[in-house]
């Protein structure tokens, strides 16, 4: 089983990007909001998903943890494979989600191309207890939403962006230097330098 790969950003499209990592290119069907945060020529992190079926052997990837653990949730659910978990969460991030099945709220999931409302109906029925809504809303599912209540990781981003990167980058790389160097969140102000240049270096290395 494949459960992650780090390397260089091939190339990306509308559904998938293709990362090399150690000289093999690994085509990856990830969330739209996912993609939208990589580019090629950038290094990157993907929590990843090996399906294999009768006529295909598919990788899904997620730039975050969370959001791969809730897709894994929802293929369990009887009816919905990972298709229709990969359009649910291209439509809702986990947080999201996690309040829609919490607040009985259908009409959200099936907004999700290929659901329906006995899908998401189902999706509530099996799901509703099970996804922790509390630590997703502690931690936080992207830097973004981090940002906001981290002044540390909001200063961070806005050095890397008055550097001239692009906010999406800047996000990312911050969430990567977090993550790869086991600093905690949120982030004390001694350690602001460190994560800029950490981050820094992240995006250098994409170039």
């Amino acid at each position: 089983m494949i459960g992650s790969l780090r390397g260089m950003v091939d190339a990306v499209d509308a559904s998938a990007m293709l990362i090399e990592v150690g000289g093999v290119g690994y085509e990856v069907r990830m969330p739209s909001a996912d993609l939208s945060r990589v580019h090629g020529g950038m290094e990157a992190r993907v929590y990843t998903y090996l399906n294999v079926s009768q006529d295909a052997i598919t990788l899904y990837g997620f730039l975050e943890p969370a959001a791969k653990r809730t897709f894994l949730q929802l293929i369990k659910v009887n009816g919905i494979g990972p298709k229709v978990a990969l359009s649910l969460l291209s439509t809702l991030n986990p947080t999201q989600l996690a309040r829609a099945i919490a607040d009985n709220d259908a009409a959200a999931l099936a907004k999700a191309p290929g659901l329906g409302r006995k899908g998401a109906q189902k999706i509530i029925l099996e799901l509703k207890g099970s996804i922790d809504l509390e630590a997703l809303e502690e931690n936080g599912t992207s830097v973004t939403t981090a940002g906001v209540e981290d002044k540390g990781a909001a200063q961070v981003i806005e050095g890397l962006m008055s550097l001239g990167w692009r906010e999406q980058d800047a996000e990312y790389a911050v969430h990567a230097a977090l993550e790869d160097n086991g600093i905690t969140t949120p982030i004390a102000e001694t350690d602001v330098p460190r994560v800029l240049r950490l981050a820094l270096a992240s995006l250098d290395r994409g170039r």
